[in-house]
Formats: structure tokens, sequence, C-alpha cells
């Protein structure tokens, strides 16, 4: 999914049109205000951002994205009238990802969604998983729930992992213990058990997200 910030309606449809065709999921918001509100039900792949909209301007939009946990990952590209260098050069310090000036031709605006889209994918393990408000970042070796830090043992982290990158589907215990522990483990299946315990009581209320489906195993949703 792409998300399309743009306050001018015959640009914005144009936009989301193009991407459309070229195989894209696109949405399209006329302020950050209703960026802001989207944001809360679904986090897209990539923000294509105007400078100049009602409200706050795509600075200040941009400042907030890469300022909350949450969003900071998402890439960004700044789509604008303006074309001063001064104004390149504070969107990308700002953390854009790209900077595309108007008036600009459909191909060459493609080329770069899908080259930003590259780069977004080769970072995707440095970014990290999220569910909800759990974040795991595997780059780091981090877990976060509303930005406060869970301290996790190894195990501990690779089950969460395991079941964070298989959001909605149930994994068999036999599934767990061989991803975590290895094909050749030996250990009672009391030990999925005792660690499935613990990482709920650590996670606490995201805890909860831990489901038991009985008789086969656990899945993890939001």
């Amino acid at each position: 999914m792409i998300y399309c910030v743009e306050d001018e309606r015959n640009i914005r449809e144009l936009l989301i049109y193009t991407l459309e065709t070229t195989g894209f999921e696109a949405k399209g918001f006329g302020s950050g205000a209703e960026l802001m509100s989207a944001l809360k039900e679904e986090i897209p792949e990539l923000i294509l951002l105007d400078i100049m909209l009602p409200g706050e301007d795509g600075y200040a939009i941009l400042e907030k994205l890469k300022s909350n946990f949450k969003t900071k990952n998402i890439p960004v590209i700044m789509v604008t009238a303006r074309e001063a260098e001064f104004d390149k050069v504070k969107g990308l310090e700002g953390g854009a990802d790209d900077y595309i000036t108007k008036p600009f031709g459909m191909m060459e605006f493609i080329a770069r969604v899908k080259a930003v889209l590259r780069r977004s994918s080769c970072q995707k393990e440095d970014q990290g998983i999220s569910c909800g408000d759990l974040h795991l970042d595997i780059g780091r070796h981090e877990v976060r729930y509303h930005d406060n830090k869970i301290e996790l043992t190894r195990k501990e982290f690779e089950l969460l992992q395991y079941l964070m990158e298989n959001k909605g589907m149930v994994m068999t215990r036999d599934q767990l213990l061989c991803h975590v522990w290895g094909y050749d483990f030996d250990g009672e299946t009391r030990t999925l058990d005792v660690h499935v315990r613990t990482l709920r009581q650590k996670l606490g209320e995201a805890g909860s997200m831990i489901e038991t489906v009985r008789g086969v195993g656990y899945r993890i949703g939001e």
C-alpha cells in the first residue's frame, strides 16, 4: 500500500491512477491530519508527501513521521513544486528518501517509486517487524511496546520473531520447536510452553496477543 498526501485533487487522483495501473495499491489524502488518522489503521510501504498542504506543511509531517517509533521506518518521497536547492536539502536531511519536483513524467515517477521500495526491501531486516504497538527490531535485537523497551532472552526473542513473522497464522508446536531450538532439539515440548508463559509475562499487556490454539500450537495477532 502506498499513501499519497496531496491537497490538489487532480494531481492526487493522477498519481493514484498511475500507481494502480502499474500494479500498486494506493490511497490518497488531502492533508496531514487525514494521513495521521489513516496510519492508526494501516502502515503503508511508502508515503508520497507534498510540502504545501493545508494545516501542517510537509516538513512538519515528515518530522512527526520520523520521530515516531511506529512510523519512522516508512520510506517517504517528497513530491512538490518547490524546486529550490534549499527545499530539497531540507527534505532529504529531514529523512525523506527522495525528492521529486513537479512537473515530472509518469515513467520517471514510477521508476523512482520502485527504486525507493527496492532500497526499503533490502533494509527490511534492520527495520524489524510490528504487530500493533509491539515492535521487534531484528538488527538491534530490541523489543518495544508503546516505546518501552522489553528485555528478552535470545530464545524468547527468536520465538517472538518467528510468531510475528507469521502474524495471524497458527504455528504448530513442532514448527516452533524446530525453528527456534533446531531439528535436533531433544528436550521436552514443555520447554515451549514455559518460554511462551515467560514471554507473555515480560510483554505485559502485549502478552495477550499471543494466543494458544488448543491441540495445535500458538499464533500472534493484534
